[in-house]
């Protein structure tokens, strides 16, 4: 198994709640700060945005912080040099779309992936049936290719996803791009359930988780949670890193509260 992997399945074996934030890569002058002060929240792995122009399955608060990482001029190459400075203790995903993984290659984007410390790979627009060279390159460059499924999946096309994903899979809460949401329904808890029974390996929540208490009732049923626009709009209206990290501290904890086993 590779590190995301290794370090998804010892935490669900151990029972602890995995926390995954996402930060857009570039967003502030000082945002590898941002990587540290999750660390030392408790997140388990973090995704780290690559901005694109076009990003389809963004809402407008990861949209405006990919937009404004480009302004401030950007590039991938800028964003894993950086990455590649930080040796930080837990696995990196780097979050991006299909355009930039194969404008010169699957192969040439993994290996730059993979030199600069990143142990895994989303890429939200890439179907399932048209994965192979990314999925290739990724494995041959020890890198997790974490796949997503949603409420609108068919059931047999979340087994394909859920067999075919590495490091954890990422369960879609709500047929809508990312955003905070005031509640979360049925449809995620029933969507992890399903996936569950095609696979062992830890399956998150994402799309939604907007504070401890969603954080804390997902939990109640998935592997762990995925978090990107609660934590990119306080970045965008001005919190710093210290800030950043108290809001993920509670998280933390909400994930880490004993809670009545679910029914």
């Amino acid at each position: 198994m590779n590190a995301l992997e290794t370090r998804a399945r010892a935490a669900t074996a151990a029972g602890r709640k995995l926390l995954v934030p996402y930060v857009t890569g570039g967003v502030t002058g000082n945002w590898t700060d941002l990587l540290r002060a999750a660390v030392d929240a408790g997140a388990d792995a973090i995704e780290v945005g690559l901005p694109f122009s076009d990003p389809v399955l963004d809402g407008p608060v990861v949209q405006e912080s990919s937009h404004r990482a480009l302004l401030r001029g950007v590039t991938t190459r800028q964003i894993l040099d950086e990455v590649t400075r930080l040796a930080l203790p837990v696995p990196l995903i780097a979050f991006t779309y299909a355009n930039l993984v194969l404008h010169d290659g699957a192969d040439r984007f993994c290996a730059a992936l993979a030199d600069c410390g990143v142990d895994g790979l989303i890429v939200p627009d890439l179907p399932v049936d048209e994965m192979e060279p990314v999925s290739t390159a990724a494995a041959g460059r020890m890198l997790d290719l974490v796949l997503l499924a949603s409420p609108a999946t068919t059931p047999q096309r979340r087994v394909e996803i859920a067999t075919r994903s590495r490091g954890f899979v990422y369960a879609v809460s709500v047929m809508a791009t990312t955003g905070e949401q005031s509640t979360l329904g049925e449809a995620g808890e029933q969507l992890v359930t399903s996936l569950r029974q095609a696979t062992d390996l830890p399956v998150l929540l994402g799309f939604g988780i907007s504070g401890p208490g969603q954080a804390a009732e997902a939990g109640g049923y998935a592997d762990g949670v995925v978090v990107g626009s609660a934590l990119m709009r306080r970045v965008l209206d001005g919190a710093s890193a210290v800030e950043l990290g108290d809001f993920l501290t509670q998280l933390r904890t909400a994930l880490d509260t004993p809670r009545p086993p679910y029914i």
